[in-house]
């Protein structure tokens, strides 16, 4: 059938099935409209979806949906399209791939247990937000906002892990989302985040690549390092090797496909 697309399901940074964050990847084999993407995004209902359609010039066309809303910018579902273009042969493991977006040209490589993206760094730059206790039911100790999000510092790992957050008050921000972080407590972490998304149709992501391109230039300046290890605190959990260079940070995390199948549509 000619209208049949196929597509993957992919925890990316993730080490093994079910944890890190889920994502849908469709490999295009015809144009398709936004309307199209957006309904099956909606349809498969994770965080984000990739569509993924080949240019003449062997690069690739990639746009980001979530279930309700298209995103000019998604790392973990950009790990997982990496990946899915060696699984199914599009291009050889190791081989830089470029994609155009929304956001710009992005780069990144796959690897048969994971993928690294070449991102723009995007650091936060101090914020006024008088309501932010009230946000996340704590005391921040900085505020931030860059394009994207707005970033909350709270004083430890324990205050972000227990942290409520007011997800109707948080859809109202100006920004797509809100980032929670603190330093690790764990010596082999640098710091832990959460990230919250209501007005996109995501309360709490699972992990967030996009959202380390604050992170990695936001703890690289108060740690004083250009390597850095992130965990996303959510209920599944992943981890997010960073490395800054200038303007861009590059991300890098394992990668699981759990299933395929074909869209009938």
């Amino acid at each position: 059938m000619d209208s049949v697309e196929p597509f993957w399901l992919v925890d990316a940074f993730a080490e093994a099935p079910f944890e890190g964050n889920c994502a849908g990847v469709c490999v295009l084999r015809k144009g398709r409209d936004a309307s199209w993407m957006q309904h099956v995004a909606n349809e498969l209902n994770q965080a984000e979806t990739a569509f993924l359609r080949p240019r003449r010039d062997k690069q690739w066309n990639l746009r980001w949906f979530t279930p309700t809303v298209e995103v000019d910018l998604c790392g973990h579902a950009t790990l997982a399209a990496a990946h899915v273009l060696s699984v199914a042969g599009h291009v050889p493991w190791g081989e830089e791939i470029v994609f155009h977006t929304l956001s710009g040209k992005h780069k990144a490589w796959s690897e048969k247990k994971g993928a690294t993206l070449d991102f723009p760094a995007e650091p936060p730059r101090s914020y006024r937000l008088p309501n932010a206790e009230t946000l996340v039911h704590a005391k921040p100790t900085w505020i931030g906002k860059n394009r994207l999000d707005v970033l909350i510092q709270l004083e430890s790992e324990d205050a972000v892990r227990r942290m409520d957050p007011d997800l109707p008050e948080i859809a109202k921000l100006d920004a797509r989302g809100l980032i929670v972080t603190a330093k690790s407590s764990d010596p082999t972490i640098d710091f832990v985040s959460r990230y919250f998304a209501p007005a996109c149709g995501v309360d709490e992501d699972q992990v967030t690549g996009s959202a380390h391109c604050a992170l990695a230039p936001f703890w690289g300046e108060r740690l004083g390092r250009t390597e850095l290890h992130g965990y996303q605190a959510s209920r599944r959990g992943g981890l997010v090797k960073m490395r800054l260079e200038g303007p861009r940070v590059f991300l890098r995390g394992g990668v699981v496909v759990v299933a395929t199948g074909k869209l009938q549509t």
